[in-house]
Formats: C-alpha cells, sequence, structure tokens
C-alpha cells in the first residue's frame, strides 16, 4: 500500500508543498488524457487510498469524492485532448499534461509548489523540482491520491462522449481497445475524439465522423 515516505523524506529535506502527479489514459484509442496533480496535508491517511488500477470503480468514486471534498487537499485536473496527443506523441503530450496539472494547482490556490513526486520517470524540462518514481501509484500516497482524481476525471468525461457518439460504447470501454470498440470503429470509422496516430485508427480509410 502507497504510503507517506516519499513526502516525509522531501519534508526532511525543508519542503512543505509536496505534489503527486499522475495520469490516466494513456492507452486508449479514443480521448483524452487525464492528469492529476495533489497535494495532501502532512500525516494525512484515507482507509482504501491505492493505485486506482487496483481498486474498483465503485471504491474510485468513493475516494474521489473524499478527496476533492476534503477541506485540506489540494488538486487540479486538466485534460490532453486526442489532437494535441496526435500532435506531440503521446508521451510529449502526458509530459505536457503533467507539467499543467502542476501549474494549475498553483494558480489555482496561489502558492508554490516545492516539490513534484511523479508516477514513473523523471521528466525533461519540467518546469517545477522534482522526482520520478516508478510505479509511484502503489508507492506515493500523494501520487495514488492523483492516480484517482485522474482515472475519476476521465471516466466521466468518457461518459459524456458516450452520449455525444453513442455507437462506440464508450461508457463500457473509456476508449480502450476492446473487441467491441474495434468492431465499431470498423463499423462507423473514428469520431472526433479518437486518436488518429494510434493503430488500428490510423489504418482506417473512413472520414473523420463530426
Amino acid at each position: 500500500m502507497p504510503d507517506m515516505h516519499y513526502e516525509n523524506a522531501a519534508r526532511a529535506l525543508g519542503h512543505s508543498r509536496i505534489c503527486g502527479i499522475d495520469e490516466a489514459g494513456r492507452g486508449p484509442l479514443a480521448g483524452p488524457v487525464s492528469v492529476a496533480a495533489v497535494i495532501l496535508p502532512a500525516g494525512f491517511s484515507l482507509p482504501g487510498l491505492d493505485d486506482s488500477k487496483k481498486i474498483s470503480a465503485k471504491k474510485r468514486e468513493e475516494l474521489y469524492h473524499q478527496l476533492i471534498g476534503h477541506p485540506a487537499v489540494l488538486w487540479a485536473q486538466v485534460e490532453i485532448d486526442a489532437a494535441t496527443i496526435d500532435s506531440l506523441n503521446i508521451l510529449r503530450a502526458t509530459h505536457h499534461g503533467m507539467a499543467a496539472a502542476a501549474l494549475s494547482l498553483q494558480e489555482k490556490y496561489q502558492i508554490t509548489i516545492d516539490h513534484c513526486l511523479i508516477d514513473g520517470l523523471p521528466v525533461k524540462q519540467f518546469p517545477l523540482p522534482h522526482q520520478g518514481i516508478v510505479k509511484g501509484d502503489g508507492k506515493s500516497l500523494s501520487i495514488a491520491a492523483a492516480s484517482i482524481i485522474a482515472k475519476v476525471s476521465r471516466d466521466q468525461r468518457m461518459a459524456e462522449y458516450a452520449r455525444e457518439f453513442p455507437q462506440y460504447g464508450f461508457e463500457r470501454h473509456s476508449g480502450y481497445g476492446t473487441k467491441q470498440h474495434l468492431h465499431a470503429l470498423h463499423l462507423h470509422g473514428p469520431c472526433r475524439i479518437h486518436r488518429r496516430s494510434f493503430q488500428p485508427v490510423a489504418q482506417l480509410s473512413l472520414p473523420l465522423d463530426s
């Protein structure tokens, strides 16, 4: 289970505002990458808080509302849309989103972040002091909190897109390349939220749906 080891180590170095950053949605064929940045208060605990991939959708929803409703939890969430992903590539778009989420959190609360804990490897040219923690969403409580907010926010967005584009079933697979989604792609072609640079979307010669 994630804990506050990395946060406490950063505090021991004199940092007070320590931000966890994580993303959701790097792999799907459609929809945005969602990135969240979260600052937890010292000594924070929330039973069941873990890497979003390890817990049920129902539990993620409960944790999400507990996190965003907590008066001492500072958070921000941004989305990088499919067009930007196609323009930058998925890695650069994700890194762009991580920076944007951290800067958005600073602006939202009018604070300066001292140190960021990022899920994965360090990010080149990141605008704030940071360290990368591989599989950090299972190690750092702040990153785990960011993973929950990023994932639930993205699922909510994909449910909205499901109402706009009901033929794809986004509410069931969130844009991942399931058998159902691939079948719908071959029947209807890609819509505006599909990532045209991703296989197999890129293989389709059908026109872009409006």
